[in-house]
């Protein structure tokens, strides 16, 4: 239990697309396949349970990561603020899921989808691996993320539109403004803007700074186009077919 926990952990470090990254992958595709197979068929009780409970996970992670750091002599200003992409989606989704606010879930189903996808598929999990406190918790955290926005859109039956692309991408490049100046002044990394992460990444075989971020504004909006493209496709079917759109926000 001591090695679960602690700092100097001396266990097999994290492998990027090893047998324990793959199988974590796996569990969280499984959960949300099934839960949109599934979700649908919930009872109001059941989905508010749903929602409160997966509200919950994400904050009780969230503060277990913040509690280990802090116990473990990590915490500090320059790398523990929510400002993170993920860090700020952990609050975000659970508000989400909380309050059923359309203009939350716009951003959480583009930017949240987008930037935990990408965490779960290179994490910055540096020395701990399976079975580590940090394993877990990157994958619950992130996982929880996906489901929370997988959770609105297939249960209850929310969808992006051709306008919440360009709100997510308006108020995603203020806050990155924003998350600039704040690394100016303190002199962190957050949103990995100041400087490539030392753990693997898709930055890798991007260009030096200051490119990497004009390359990474790109794929953003590439990633941001594929989510919503089933839902155009959707939309120029109906429209071909003359049938009524579904209930979605605007």
């Amino acid at each position: 239990m001591d090695q679960f926990f602690t700092k100097d952990y001396i266990g097999a470090p994290f492998e990027l697309f090893g047998p324990a990254h793959l199988i974590a992958l796996a569990v969280v595709g499984l959960i949300n396949v099934a839960l949109m197979y599934t979700g649908p068929r919930f009872s109001p009780v059941w989905r508010s349970f749903f929602r409160y409970g997966l509200a919950l996970i994400l904050l009780l992670n969230e503060a277990a990561w913040h509690g280990w750091n802090w116990a473990t002599g990590q915490w500090t200003v320059q790398t523990m603020l929510p400002l993170h992409l993920c860090s700020v989606f952990v609050f975000v989704s659970a508000a989400l899921l909380v309050t059923k606010n359309y203009r939350v879930y716009e951003f959480v189903y583009f930017l949240g989808i987008a930037g935990a996808t990408q965490a779960l598929l290179t994490p910055d999990a540096g020395q701990y691996g399976f079975p580590h406190f940090r394993f877990f918790q990157i994958f619950i955290s992130h996982g929880a993320i996906v489901t929370a926005a997988i959770y609105m859109t297939a249960v209850e039956d929310y969808r992006p539109t051709g306008k919440s692309l360009w709100r997510v991408a308006l108020w995603g490049n203020v806050y990155l403004l924003g998350v600039g100046l704040v690394n100016a002044l303190i002199g962190s990394n957050y949103l990995f803007i100041a400087r490539k992460p030392e753990t693997a990444s898709l930055l890798d075989v991007l260009p030096p700074w200051p490119w990497y971020i004009l390359w990474m504004e790109l794929l953003g909006l590439l990633v941001v186009v594929l989510l919503y493209l089933p839902f155009a496709i959707g939309d120029w079917r109906r429209k071909i077919s003359a049938a009524p759109l579904p209930k979605g926000g605007g």
